[in-house]
C-alpha cells in the first residue's frame, strides 16, 4: 500500500530535482518558514526537519499554526494552512557551521519571495536570517525585524534544531502565530 501523503505534488523551483528537500511554495501564502539547510536526516528522509529530536512540528502545533502536530512526511499538507517551506541552502545538508560558502543561495530565497508574494517570511535560525539579510547574528534579535524581504515581513526565530534546544525559546514563535492569525482574519 502507498502513502497518499508521498504522492502529492511539491513544485521544485529548479526543475530538475536538484534539492535534496522540495520546495513547499505556492501563491496565496501568508508564511513562509525559511530553514537554514536540511540536517543529515532530514535530507535522507527527504522531508523537512525529519530529526525525531526536532521541535519544529510540535512548536507548529503548540503555537496554532497546524490544528494538529504533523509528522515529518506531512510537509505536502502545509499550503491548506497556508504555511510554505524553503531553505537557504537548497543543495547541501548538515549544521550551520559546516556548510561551505557556495551553499548559500540567498539570491534564490529572494526570488521565491517575489515570485510567490508571502506576506510573511519567518526564518527558523540566525544564521540563515543572517545570510539572506547580511545582517551578522548578534545583531538580529528574534521577533519581527525592521527591514523587509522583498515587500515581506521578516521575523527570526530560534532553532528547533537538537543543537539549539538550550536556547530555545518559544515566544517567539507563539508572536509569530499571532501575527500569523491577525493577517489571516
Amino acid at each position: 500500500m502507498t502513502d497518499p501523503l508521498f504522492e502529492l505534488p511539491v513544485p521544485d523551483l529548479t526543475g530538475s530535482g536538484e534539492y535534496l528537500v522540495p520546495d513547499v511554495l505556492q501563491e496565496g501564502l501568508t508564511l513562509v518558514l525559511v530553514g537554514t539547510a536540511p540536517s543529515r536526516i532530514s535530507a535522507r528522509a527527504q522531508a523537512y526537519y525529519a530529526n525525531p529530536k526536532n521541535k519544529f512540528w510540535a512548536t507548529l502545533h503548540e503555537v496554532g499554526l497546524t490544528p494538529r502536530q504533523l509528522v515529518p512526511r506531512e510537509y505536502p499538507l502545509l499550503p491548506a494552512f497556508g504555511i510554505g517551506l524553503t531553505d537557504v541552502a537548497k543543495r547541501h545538508s548538515g549544521v550551520d557551521a559546516a556548510l561551505p560558502g557556495e551553499a548559500w543561495a540567498p539570491h534564490e530565497l529572494r526570488a521565491k519571495v517575489r515570485r510567490y508574494r508571502p506576506q510573511l517570511v519567518a526564518f527558523t535560525s540566525k544564521r540563515g536570517a543572517s545570510e539572506t539579510l547580511r545582517v551578522p547574528t548578534g545583531q538580529l534579535p528574534y521577533g519581527p525585524q525592521t527591514q523587509l524581504l522583498e515587500s515581506a515581513e521578516v521575523w527570526v526565530l530560534p532553532s528547533t534544531s537538537p543543537l539549539g534546544h538550550n536556547h530555545f525559546q518559544l515566544a517567539p514563535w507563539q508572536a509569530l502565530s499571532k501575527r500569523f492569525h491577525e493577517l489571516r482574519a
